[in-house]
């Protein structure tokens, strides 16, 4: 299978035989971002596969199937086989998002169009979100959704309060509850853990939502439903 990497629109050819080499530095300069590490990913050629594996130590990436039936979480020290036509990762650094695309034209495996979204060893099925949970995740992922195969801001808890016209404290409720109940269908990285940065929750959050098609473009239209609604003096949106 031959291979192709995207970012930001540009495309890189991986030869046979060759480690192709994804970070600061390498075959495919992601950013200078400091956060980033020098060589975070790899993609190498291993008994007739290929491979994505993390050869970081800090950041983990989410990779998934064009079509986000299938996912996984790649910790540092994890590999995965590229056995998807299009192969889509996004990972974290520090405050910035990145999402680039890996291609093949004869790939191994051809998902049908399941119900449930694979995420590691676990099967997720539809998730039910209330309205006002939906436009939690959408407040986040924005800069994403907009940006889609580029590079994006997370925005901080406050900025996304304020973007739905909602307290802080609400925002922060309601975000604690979307991640829990992620966290029991089996989505990783969603829990906080001592020491952790508070970005690192919706980093994975925003990743997860994106990959697994949990929110896609067309649903920012609701983010300008609820800021119209807002701007009229209904109450922006209602409790859920």
């Amino acid at each position: 299978m031959n291979i192709q990497v995207e970012f930001c629109g540009e495309w890189f050819d991986v030869s046979d035989g060759q480690t192709f080499q994804i970070g600061r530095e390498g075959d495919l300069e992601i950013d200078d971002n400091p956060y980033l590490h020098r060589r975070f990913l790899t993609i190498s050629q291993h008994e007739d596969l290929w491979w994505l594996e993390n050869v970081g130590s800090r950041i983990s990436a989410t990779v998934a199937d064009s079509d986000g039936n299938m996912q996984a979480w790649l910790a540092p020290g994890a590999r995965l086989p590229l056995v998807f036509a299009h192969t889509s990762v996004l990972f974290t650094a520090g405050p910035t998002t990145y999402e680039l695309g890996i291609v093949g034209d004869s790939p191994s495996f051809e998902a049908a169009s399941p119900g449930s979204t694979q995420v590691g060893e676990t099967t997720i099925g539809p998730v039910s979100m209330t309205d006002s949970q939906k436009l939690l995740i959408i407040s986040l992922a924005e800069p994403v959704l907009r940006g889609r195969g580029s590079t994006a801001s997370i925005p901080t808890s406050a900025q996304a309060a304020a973007r739905l016209g909602w307290a802080i404290t609400r925002f922060n409720r309601k975000l604690d509850n979307v991640c829990e109940k992620l966290a029991r269908f089996g989505v990783r990285g969603l829990r906080g853990a001592p020491g952790q940065l508070a970005v690192n929750r919706r980093a994975r959050l925003v990743e997860h939502a994106v990959a697994s098609r949990l929110v896609v473009a067309a649903d920012l239209e609701l983010l300008e439903a609820n800021a119209e609604k807002a701007a009229a003096g209904a109450g922006g949106e209602a409790e859920n």
